[in-house]
């Protein structure tokens, strides 16, 4: 890290590892390793959810009264840094990283109390209600329409791109419950079952083969009104605060993680390799080491200023550009060290000639490489990203 640590926070270091030690299995650092989208299967992802929760860490970002942990921001990276290093599942962000600070800033005591203990112990499972098929990037002009009927919302459209829908019981949604003015008003935040009568789930498998998104359909649902997150047509307002911490995550810790297994798969295929071949892909990697650590000093950069009390700013925009872009440029190296393997294991004339191990890296390149082709869409798409940077820097 550019930013050395003090004996408190490598203490705290030392103490992450130690957990992760004991309580990572080997089962778990495998899911780990073989997670080709964004974050781990459902299994896998709430069994770890569960185990960190028993030790208090499962919302480490949450207020210390609903269960966080109080950490330095420093300590919040250390512990990103730390499990991305062992090969822990990337867990869902959807309920405690999104969902969770807006309930937290919006909702009611009686809300807080709902739904809060439930995302802390790994109960329940949140999809996120947002793109439509006609409203993804522009997610303003999102029609899924939410009419008050008494005590209760009646809904009806539908909502695409849902990740995880088919594994969860709980869904936060975006709804138009009015029409005029602009296209950000009358859009409204409602919170509710996923086995209400009416709702329809319909999986998408991917280009890649994984099953992690989902078109998710409304016909005459009826939720309560006590569903409703804040007012009623200022979803917008919300929605806007929730992305902010979509997009604010760590990108270095889990690109570093990647990087290094890349490199134990090219170290056994690469002296099968011409040397010119072989200095190349050594220089690539070290291309990409240096960009990892220009993410992780914007990164360590914005944990200084969060320190300071400073507002993030164009941070999380430009971490989501660099960090995605670079997810990707890592795939495209794994497809081709996993070439290598390939090339070298090619059956000839007298049977397997000079045949290789082939490590998890390469196996699972080509559908990590699919599936990160989406990374810089989902949270808002880069271009979107580059305007907002934009805005930001033109106003002064």
């Amino acid at each position: 890290m550019a930013w050395k640590l003090d004996a408190a926070e490598a203490g705290f270091r030392q103490e992450v590892r130690d957990f992760l030690a004991e309580a990572l299995t080997p089962e778990l650092r495998t899911a780990g390793r073989r997670c080709a989208g964004i974050f781990s299967d459902y299994d896998d992802g709430i069994r770890w959810h569960r185990i960190l929760a028993q030790r208090g860490w499962s919302v480490p970002s949450w207020p210390v009264a609903h269960g966080g942990t109080g950490w330095t921001p420093m300590q919040h990276y250390i512990f990103a840094s730390e499990l991305a290093q062992a090969d822990a599942p990337p867990l869902a962000p959807n309920s405690t990283r999104m969902v969770a600070p807006v309930i937290i800033a919006f909702g009611t005591e009686e809300q807080k109390q709902r739904w809060l203990p439930g995302i802390r112990n790994g109960d329940d499972y949140w999809a996120q209600g947002y793109s439509e098929p006609q409203a993804g990037s522009d997610l303003a002009s999102l029609q899924c329409r939410a009419v008050r009927d008494g005590e209760h919302y009646v809904i009806n459209g539908t909502k695409i791109w849902t990740t995880h829908a088919h594994w969860s019981n709980r869904m936060f949604c975006l709804v138009r419950t009015a029409s005029g003015g602009k296209a950000q008003q009358g859009i409204s935040f409602l919170c509710f079952d996923l086995d209400l009568p009416g709702i329809t789930v319909r999986p998408i498998v991917s280009i890649s083969g994984d099953h992690e998104l989902n078109q998710v359909f409304f016909d005459d649902v009826r939720v309560p009104v006590s569903s409703l997150l804040g007012e009623e047509n200022q979803g917008w307002a919300i929605a806007k605060y929730l992305l902010a911490h979509e997009r604010g995550h760590a990108w270095a810790p889990l690109l570093r993680a990647r990087l290094r297994r890349l490199r134990e798969a090219a170290r056994t295929a690469w002296p099968h390799s011409g040397a010119d071949e072989a200095r190349d892909m050594v220089l690539r990697l070290a291309e990409a080491d240096c960009a990892i650590d220009a993410v992780e000093a914007l990164e360590l950069q914005a944990l200084r200023a969060q320190v300071q009390g400073e507002p993030p700013g164009i941070r999380p925009s430009m971490g989501k550009v660099l960090g995605s872009e670079l997810r990707q440029r890592l795939t495209e190296l794994g497809i081709e060290i996993a070439g290598r393997y390939a090339a070298v294991n090619l059956p000839l004339a007298d049977g397997l000639q000079g045949a290789l191990p082939v490590p998890e890296e390469a196996v699972f390149s080509m559908s990590a490489y699919l599936n990160d082709r989406a990374a810089s869409i989902y949270a808002g798409s880069n271009e979107v990203q580059r305007n907002l940077i934009a805005a930001h820097l033109l106003r002064g």
